[in-house]
Parts: structure tokens; sequence; C-alpha cells
């Protein structure tokens, strides 16, 4: 399973929805960086993605975006297989 690396803040309720799918799909483990408590990050994540809200969610090193993005992912069958290191 790949590293999941999600960008988010404490009242987010897309962060919240993200999470619920990503754990639905088997991922047991998601490394949060709260923005809301290190402007530093939202800096970081701002140059990296080019965009500014949360969440932010990166599989392996694949940006999938946000929480629309996860959801279209999935619906196209392509979650699955990048959480198992294949190619979306």
């Amino acid at each position: 399973m790949q590293h999941v690396k999600m960008y988010t803040t404490a009242v987010c309720p897309y962060c919240i929805r993200a999470k619920q799918i990503l754990k639905a799909k088997g991922v047991a483990t998601i490394e949060e960086v709260r923005i809301d408590m290190e402007p530093d990050e939202r800096m970081k994540m701002m140059e990296i993605t080019g965009r500014r809200t949360v969440p932010q969610i990166f599989i392996g090193d694949t940006h999938v975006g946000g929480c629309d993005d996860l959801i279209a992912l999935d619906g196209r069958g392509g979650l699955v297989p990048l959480l198992n290191g294949q190619a979306a």
C-alpha cells in the first residue's frame, strides 16, 4: 500500500470525508499535515500544488488533488490501483 499524505485543517468536512474514503479502501495510516497549526506547511502545500484549499491528497508521489478529485478517481476505478502502487 502506498504512503498517503494529506494536507488538512482541524475543521474541514472535505478532509473528514476524504479520510473516510481512504480508510474504507484499506488505508491504515494517513500522514496528516495540519496547515492551520503549521503556516509554513501551507506555503509549501501551495508551492507544490498551486492550490490553497484543503484537503490536498498525495498517494505515493502522485498529487490526487482535493476530496472531489479523490471521489472522481475512485469513480473511474483508479483509486485502488494507485493505492496498490499501479498507475492511475
